[in-house]
């Protein structure tokens, strides 16, 4: 079984107990790993047995794969924002986004509508920033807790902006499975999946060694401030309130022209 997913922190952070071997299972799983637009696109062509995606993914993948309850990368508090080096006008300057199918650009585009988008990977985003390329980033990842030290300032917090919309959790990624994978070997994956996450959270400095290997010149203080960002209790099990916050994000897309609701079908 191929599994995908990102080389980013949490995702290490809860594959750990899983790639180490900590969970038995009868399951051959062989780990891809690449960056989440990366994973959306592969996601397309449907080859991936499981993988990290962006819930704004899901909405055209709906016919290829299921979201599994565990997995879930969910804001709370927090969440993409978008950065400049001064005060800028965002509908009037080129953005930086991580990724036409990312959350954090379909989130960008409910918040202020069409802009001009210069698709870069998430990792050069700040660099670009910096260099004058664009007049603005779209930051994903831990970029939303270093970009002070790389002396941007936050113009928009797409938390804010959904929280004050909705009340609800920001959900931003799932992960998924193929529909073409057997029911018993899905349910069995997913059963690893939850063991895994919950191993990391209950061997929190354990799985933290292994996610030092993604730390993209972090200490390990603001790593784990990170993982533990995005590996909550919204991860290892979706709760109806998270549910009904993916159907309000699309609703939301399918209002304004953006998307056609997926049916949502989550293997529990």
């Amino acid at each position: 079984m191929l599994v995908a997913h990102t080389p980013d922190a949490d995702d290490a952070f809860m594959f750990y107990a899983m790639i180490a071997g900590k969970i038995a299972t009868r399951l051959k799983i062989e780990h891809l790993i690449e960056d989440i637009e990366t994973l959306n696109r592969m996601a397309f062509e449907g080859k991936l047995d499981v993988t990290a995606l962006s819930v704004h993914a899901y909405a055209y993948l709906d016919d290829k794969y299921r979201m599994l309850s565990a997995g879930a990368s969910v804001g709370e508090g927090y969440g993409p924002i978008v950065v400049a080096k001064e005060k800028v006008e965002l509908r009037n300057v080129k953005i930086a986004i991580p990724g036409k199918y990312t959350t954090a650009n379909l989130l960008l585009k409910l918040a202020i509508g069409d802009f001009k988008a210069v698709e870069m990977r998430f990792d050069e985003i700040i660099p670009a920033v910096n260099a004058g390329k664009v007049d603005a980033g779209l930051l994903i990842h831990e970029g939303q807790i270093t970009y002070e030290m790389h002396g941007l300032k936050k113009i928009l917090d797409l938390w804010e902006f959904w929280h004050d919309q909705t009340g609800l959790p920001l959900p931003l990624g799932v992960n998924v499975i193929n529909r073409r994978i057997p029911e018993e070997e899905q349910k069995e994956f997913l059963r690893i999946m939850k063991e895994s996450i919950r191993y990391a959270l209950e061997n929190v400095d354990e799985a933290l060694e292994h996610a030092m290997k993604y730390s993209r010149g972090m200490n390990r203080e603001l790593v784990k401030r990170f993982a533990l960002m995005y590996v909550n209790k919204y991860t290892l099990e979706m709760p109806p309130k998270v549910v009904k916050a993916i159907e309000k994000l699309y609703d939301m897309a399918e209002e304004k022209g953006i998307l056609r609701k997926p049916k949502l079908d989550i293997l529990s």
